[in-house]
């Protein structure tokens, strides 16, 4: 078991004194047998009041309700985490889903039919071409092998480059720009996993990295469901599966569902942004 810290700390600031409308928080990482939550506070200024739900996704929803103007938003979550997930690579397939090509029961098609669609562009030639150049004619590959390789493709032949403006590229445009941040990977990896068959959903959440200088980040990456062993998560910007350092916060059809920080403000415009995360590994308790 790993612990550890996450510090999350969100700033607004705007020209003159705004009205906030309710703002949606999804900044608790999901809970269960790899992840234990051991303490976590929300400080958010102007004071608000919160509601938590659960969404669709069976996601942590807090929604901030604020009563006063302000010139600044200050949100600042802290969290300790317990992390059982160390060995991503301990799990067993399905024998009828070990190899690819292969069918969903009936019963998981109908729940999974969601997370089968291909984004709502139709993929074009560049992305088809793509996923084609994956597999040889008539080679025969085991159904994780070919997930692996999608990731480790990606991996490999485009540029890692971070983008703080929002949004998301298409496939496409990160085929052919040759760059992307890690949500353009993992919608890449999702749109060529669909192409393929699989059921695939995005991943919102946290990394811890010691090589760098902040040691943590929000971070994207995919999961893919594979009968016998659930959802398993490939992180195609490192190449390799979600595994320890990976805290999922938030997991959606689409990635431009589950933002850290949703919301809207009634005053004049020229709001500035600043974001900090700070994942730190603590000493594990006896």
């Amino acid at each position: 078991m790993q612990r550890y810290r996450i510090l999350h700390l969100t700033t607004y600031s705007f020209e003159a004194p705004v009205r906030l409308d309710a703002h949606a928080l999804r900044l608790r990482p999901r809970e269960g047998h790899e992840l234990r939550i051991e303490s976590s506070s929300l400080r958010i200024t102007p004071p608000a009041q919160l509601r938590w739900h659960r969404d669709a996704e069976d996601n942590s929803v807090a929604i901030a309700s604020f009563s006063e103007p302000t010139v600044q938003l200050l949100i600042e979550s802290e969290l300790v985490v317990q992390q059982y997930h160390q060995a991503p690579l301990d799990f067993l397939v399905d024998d009828e889903a070990l190899h690819f090509p292969f069918r969903y029961s009936d019963e998981d098609l109908l729940l999974l039919a969601p997370y089968r669609q291909r984004p709502r562009a139709s993929p074009a030639p560049l992305l088809t071409d793509w996923v084609a150049g994956l597999l040889q004619p008539g080679e025969r590959i085991e159904t994780y092998a070919l997930l692996e390789r999608i990731s480790a493709r990606i991996h490999a032949s485009l540029r890692y480059q971070r983008r703080e403006e929002p949004g998301v590229q298409t496939p496409e445009h990160t085929l052919g720009g040759g760059s992307g941040s890690c949500r353009d990977f993992a919608t890449l990896f999702l749109g060529a996993a669909r192409l393929l068959g699989f059921a695939a959903r995005f991943v919102s959440g946290y990394l811890h990295d010691p090589a760098a200088a902040a040691a943590g980040s929000t971070h994207a990456w995919a999961e893919v469901y594979l009968p016998g062993a659930g959802w398993k998560g490939f992180d195609p910007t490192i190449g390799a599966l979600a595994g320890p350092h990976h805290m999922a916060v938030a997991v959606a059809r689409e990635p431009e569902a589950v933002p850290p920080v949703a919301g809207a403000y009634v005053g004049p415009s020229g709001a500035t942004l600043s974001v900090g995360v700070w994942v730190t590994e603590l000493e594990a308790r006896p």
